[in-house]
């Protein structure tokens, strides 16, 4: 594929702003009868307790481990053959000495470290245990580039290639016309987009506002709203609307919510012990930018699903290219692929306050880390986690 080169143009953030689906005809849902996808509806609280961005610290360590008793969603049930994740060789004592100061210093709840097959560092904090779920803020945003995968293994989705129109014609006429389904999923597709959410007047802080006049419309009208600033292909520009644009075109192509979906593609095959709890939007579908919880070590789980190459769920070679540098900001080493950050070594997923999975294929390593930072976004903790990789990768 050809690659794009170009500079940061946007940040990690929050998404909230994604209806109850029968099965598609033809979706075949396993040998195995799953358990069922339950609707999820926390007792009723006024908005003002639900901007995540403005809780305290205190509120954030508490809440982030049960958004199911804060926000409507769906709750999806653990694997029918939970993946074993066995306990190899402890880490080093300098370097898990190492992990637990940064730990300390960048509020982390949880860090796991899956080695060469093994976990070989595990280890808590904030009130957070295993059994315990915590939010993913972007880090949803690699799950749903992975069930757009499926959807094309599956045979919903033609190609990447097709236009967004195809799968979403509320779009016609609008700045994606003409915008190809690879070109969201690598955030370039030339729409003009802030995702800036200090400011109010935001596209990113205005979701709320569609959802509240537009109601299970609020998604096509918000994007539809939005101009084109470049020639679709030539910038990259994170966008989370983008990314709940991409969830729409599965679940409107499949005919489930992302929820119901990531069942059958992703918590079944890679084995998730301790279910998933997916938010919801005005049309009870899933958030494709955000906001699912799991549990640390299905977080591991995920990146371990990854490292493998996914199985049947997605195309051969999905991960290999998803994972690629597609877009290089720069000559930094750094980019973007499906729904991926990129770096110099290996690729991962971001969400803010400190939610990762960083996954290094060649020392088949997996990284994961969910936190509580008391800002949003903070590129010295990011560096101080990647450092952390890249030293674990450097063991014999």
């Amino acid at each position: 594929m050809k690659r794009i080169s170009m500079m940061l143009a946007g940040a990690a953030a929050l998404a909230l702003g994604g209806c109850s689906y029968g099965a598609a005809e033809g979706f075949d849902s396993g040998p195995v009868p799953l358990a069922s996808v339950e609707d999820v509806a926390p007792p009723a609280r006024d908005p003002s307790e639900l901007q995540v961005l403005f809780w305290s610290d205190e509120e954030r360590s508490a809440r982030f481990r049960e958004m199911e008793n804060w926000f409507a969603g769906k709750e999806v049930p653990a694997s029918t053959t939970p993946r074993e994740l066995p306990e190899g060789e402890a880490l080093p004592a300098d370097l898990a000495g190492e992990i637990r100061r940064v730990m300390a210093e960048t509020n982390a709840a949880g860090v796991m470290v899956y080695h060469k097959g093994a976990v070989r560092f595990e280890s808590y904090g904030l009130g957070f245990a295993p059994d315990q779920r915590w939010t993913s803020f972007s880090v949803a945003k690699s799950f749903t580039s992975t069930l757009l995968g499926a959807a094309v293994r599956d045979g919903f989705i033609s190609s990447l290639d097709d236009p967004v129109t195809a799968y979403v014609p509320g779009l016609a006429g609008s700045a994606y016309e003409g915008v190809s389904l690879r070109q969201i999923a690598t955030m370039t597709s030339g729409v003009a987009w802030n995702e800036d959410y200090t400011d109010p007047n935001s596209d990113v802080a205005r979701m709320n506002n569609f959802i509240l006049e537009f109601g299970a419309e609020a998604t096509v009208a918000q994007m539809r709203a939005l101009s084109r600033e470049a020639p679709a292909g030539e910038k990259w520009l994170y966008k989370t609307g983008e990314t709940n644009l991409i969830g729409l075109v599965v679940e409107n192509a499949v005919g489930l919510s992302l929820a119901e979906y990531a069942q059958e593609k992703i918590v079944e095959p890679a084995g998730l012990k301790d279910g998933l709890f997916w938010m919801a939007d005005a049309r009870g579908g899933s958030i494709g930018g955000c906001c699912l919880s799991l549990s640390l070590g299905d977080y591991t789980r995920m990146g371990i699903f990854a490292l493998e190459g996914g199985g049947d769920s997605v195309p051969e070679g999905w991960f290999a290219e998803a994972g690629d540098s597609l877009v290089d900001f720069g000559d930094t080493g750094f980019g973007y692929g499906y729904q991926w950050w990129t770096y110099p070594q290996g690729y991962g997923a971001q969400g803010i306050f400190g939610q990762s999975i960083t996954i290094i294929p060649e020392k088949q390593l997996v990284l994961t880390v969910v936190s509580n930072w008391s800002t949003a976004t903070s590129n010295a903790h990011r560096a101080a986690w990647r450092d952390v990789a890249d030293k674990i990768a450097a063991l014999d």
